[in-house]
């Protein structure tokens, strides 16, 4: 399909002379000389790029330029201008510019321009970060990574500047900004993209299962080592593999990984044979690396051996713009899942939304739109809905038993996902047990607690023999105090 260029320009000479320089580039040329004729080809013809003035009759390019990024949030759009201040500058990437150039044009220059900014707008299109019902809604089942503020617009740039290379890459963040994802979007515009994608948190395995993990074992190498396991790399031999939470990793293991990196050959645990792979390495935290190297927890060579690509993900309370698109997506997302009939947000409670910090980012919001969904009952998202996940008060509203039924599998995932990646990083290879225990020792006081400390009723209540309530309560030391 053939790029189009739409050019805002008052001066009939300059979009003549536009004309000229772009004809026979395989654009389709859109051209217009004043602002609402450009709105109105945003809407109807959906450019992939534009060129506009800052200085028009009617509106500003500025104004247009909003007008146009609420239009079509992935248009990518040059702004240029005869007057050289650096305020104009600003305001322009301020509010989305994909680049800012100044009159009399460079050709070659303009050229290269547009060239990256039609790059960066397919780019987007193809991971998705524009509002169009047809891209969203092809696979909803998928997680996307999304984002037009001009925070998110700088990354995608990088994205195609990097995919197709075999460059390490750091990804740091906040945990719950998209790490992974991102990942992900750098491995599906990547020459690898049909090879294996792997993905290991490091913070969730002990360290001699993580070495297991990665480089695999061979047989009798340790206790229940009973048959050759090939680890991640090996499995990954020609894609990508992308280790999560990579400062968690042990420095015996970094030391390993480090000559992964630099020779990409390692040996299975209790093996002599030395294994060559190709694989490209995409790794993320959500702690500062250079912290850790000062403090020796980390190898040095081993953080400028990463860092050859570095992204930094910043938080959605940075990029709250990206928040009503991001909103959108989910909604549609657990409405489908659920097959409820939501279709949106109320504005109002989009406006608190926007003004909530959201200390868990994207995951945070993704599960406050999830349990909203599951608890709605009309067909538009309202501030009743939202009221006990934004707020400071502990707990959940009142379960809808109609709407739950007898699993509660929603429930515990949203209490489980805000805090998940902490406790797999405090119970590393014991996280079944510890959250099963505390979910039972839970169970059991509350229900001391509604029966007035009679194990009689307490057992009733939960179903259990009185010794099966009596050797918990033992287990637990729940008396007719808390719990130890």
């Amino acid at each position: 399909m053939t790029a189009k260029l739409l050019i805002l320009d008052d001066d009939h000479d300059i979009l003549l002379m536009l004309k000229t320089i772009f004809t026979g580039e395989e654009y389709e040329l859109l051209l217009e000389s004043d602002s609402e004729g450009a709105l109105k080809r945003v809407i109807a013809d959906r450019p992939n790029v534009a060129i506009m003035d800052i200085s028009l009759p009617q509106k500003s390019g500025i104004e247009v330029l909003k007008e146009a990024k609420k239009i079509d949030p992935g248009l990518a759009v040059i702004m240029a201008t005869g007057y050289k201040t650096t305020q104009n500058a600003i305001e322009a990437m301020k509010h989305g510019a994909f680049d800012y150039v100044t009159k009399p044009f460079d050709m070659n220059k303009l050229k290269g321009a547009v060239k990256k900014a039609l790059e960066c707008n397919l780019l987007s299109r193809k991971v998705r970060y524009t509002k169009e019902r047809a891209q969203v809604e092809e696979d909803l089942t998928e997680d996307l990574m999304i984002g037009s503020s001009p925070e998110m617009i700088e990354i995608w740039k990088m994205v195609g500047t990097v995919a197709d290379s075999d460059a390490t890459v750091l990804i740091q963040g906040e945990s719950g900004t998209g790490k992974e994802l991102l990942a992900r979007a750098i491995y599906n515009n990547s020459r690898r993209k049909n090879r294996p994608f792997l993905a290991v948190n490091c913070a969730a395995l002990p360290e001699a299962l993580l070495e297991s993990e990665l480089f695999g074992h061979e047989k009798g190498a340790f206790t229940d080592a009973h048959t050759r396991r090939i680890g991640k790399f090996e499995q990954c031999n020609g894609g990508t593999i992308f280790l999560d939470e990579i400062g968690e990793m042990s420095p015996a293991n970094q030391g390993k990984f480090l000559r992964v990196l630099e020779n990409q050959e390692f040996e299975r645990v209790g093996g002599n044979e030395t294994i060559k792979v190709d694989v490209r390495v995409i790794a993320a935290t959500n702690r500062s690396l250079l912290a850790a190297v000062k403090e020796k927890s980390f190898r040095m060579d081993l953080f400028y051996r990463l860092r050859v690509v570095n992204f930094f993900l910043p938080p959605l309370r940075d990029r709250t713009e990206d928040i009503p698109l991001l909103v959108d997506l989910f909604v549609k997302k657990f409405a489908k899942k659920y097959g409820k009939n939501v279709k949106g947000v109320a504005p109002d409670t989009m406006a608190l939304l926007m003004n909530h910090q959201f200390e868990g980012n994207i995951r945070e919001l993704k599960n406050v739109i999830n349990s909203a969904v599951v608890f709605c009952r009309g067909d538009i998202l309202v501030s009743g809905d939202f009221e006990s996940f934004l707020t400071a008060k502990a707990g959940f509203k009142e379960v809808d038993l109609d709407v739950v039924g007898d699993d509660y599998y929603e429930v515990f995932w949203s209490m489980l996902e805000p805090v998940f990646d902490g406790i797999c990083q405090k119970n590393k290879g014991s996280i079944y047990e510890s959250v099963n225990m505390g979910l039972e020792k839970a169970l059991i006081h509350m229900a001391m607690e509604k029966s007035n400390n009679n194990q009689v009723f307490a057992a009733k209540l939960l179903g259990i023999s009185r010794n099966t309530l009596r050797d918990r309560l033992e287990r637990y030391r729940i008396g007719t105090g808390d719990p130890a």
